[in-house]
């Protein structure tokens, strides 16, 4: 049987995590895959083992400098890789690598037209910059799998879709004056939430400007508030008719994450998702690769992920 959605689990994926206490737990994927075989998602798709990057791939976003340090760290297993927020731990740099090479694999699967759509739940870590790391993010997957896209593979335009409750920052300031890159980003407004970017007047820069689109919603934002401004992010991503789409599916826009105070029901990643399979479908070969992103609250993730998923696979 083919099917249509591949989804990657395994232990070596579910390792990116920062201790029990944390809120960015390795028990996340186990959280999601439970409810995933009690839906009886796991008989639609076709299951996949995660895969490791190598140090090149890592370097097509991050910079040498930075992968020396992220690898020193790893093997002491001491401090943190960025301010207070992403402590190390040892073997950190192999998971993170995981996140990466796992994306990695799945986009090679879409671009051979072997599956259709993929989907990575403990990726899109989209607060790790070029050279450091942020916010519970050591390599920026989402960044090297852009930048992958472009080297490896010639695909030019791309559309980034962000609906975490977190700007993505890492990816946004990483390709704000790329031409290419279509980015819609709808989160809470950043003077409420880290990392405080993502203002409506940000569009790109230079020969970008007009590319990027940021939605930044209220604290308690609901599913009305989605619903109202997702035809502007879908009319917005259908002008630059994309090649590819990336899809990072944060669910701490969810209510009743611990650590944001948005209120969308899992309703908003199916719909977000449905219509992103729709505009694949027309301008991309049917190519989207979803990235499972933020979410701290275990029902929340499950609920949310597995809505994506559905939608992928139906």
């Amino acid at each position: 049987m083919h099917f249509k959605v591949q989804l990657y689990i395994g232990a070596k994926l579910a390792r990116y995590g920062f201790g029990e206490n944390h809120p960015f737990g390795a028990d996340r994927m186990d959280a999601f895959w439970q409810e995933t075989v009690r839906q009886g998602l796991n008989q639609q798709v076709s299951i996949a083992k995660p895969f490791m990057a190598s140090r090149e791939e890592i370097e097509r976003f991050h910079t040498p400098k930075y992968v020396d340090r992220v690898i020193a760290r790893s093997k002491s297993g001491e401090a943190y890789l960025d301010y207070g927020d992403t402590p190390a731990f040892k073997g950190i740099y192999e998971a993170a690598a995981t996140v990466v090479g796992t994306v990695l694999a799945a986009v090679e699967e879409i671009i051979n037209g072997t599956h259709c759509r993929c989907f990575v739940p403990i990726a899109g870590l989209h607060h790790a910059r070029r050279n450091m790391a942020a916010g519970f993010c050591v390599f920026n997957d989402a960044g090297v799998l852009i930048e992958t896209l472009r080297s490896e593979y010639g695909v030019k335009r791309i559309a980034y879709v962000d609906i975490d409750a977190h700007h993505g920052d890492g990816v946004f300031y990483a390709f704000e004056d790329d031409a290419d890159l279509c980015i819609v980003d709808m989160h809470e407004d950043g003077a409420h939430l880290y990392p405080g970017t993502g203002c409506a007047n940000e569009t790109g820069k230079g020969d970008a400007e007009g590319t990027k689109l940021n939605l930044p919603q209220r604290p308690g934002a609901n599913d009305d508030d989605f619903m109202a401004a997702w035809p502007e992010a879908e009319a917005f991503i259908r002008q630059s008719k994309p090649e590819f789409i990336i899809l990072q599916c944060g669910a701490d826009s969810i209510e009743g994450d611990p650590i944001t105070h948005m209120a969308f029901t899992p309703y908003a990643h199916a719909h977000a998702t449905a219509c992103l399979c729709n505009i694949a479908d027309e301008f991309c070969q049917a190519r989207v690769i979803a990235l499972g992103g933020g979410g701290y609250n275990r029902t929340n993730l499950a609920m949310a992920w597995n809505a994506v998923l559905k939608q992928m696979s139906e």
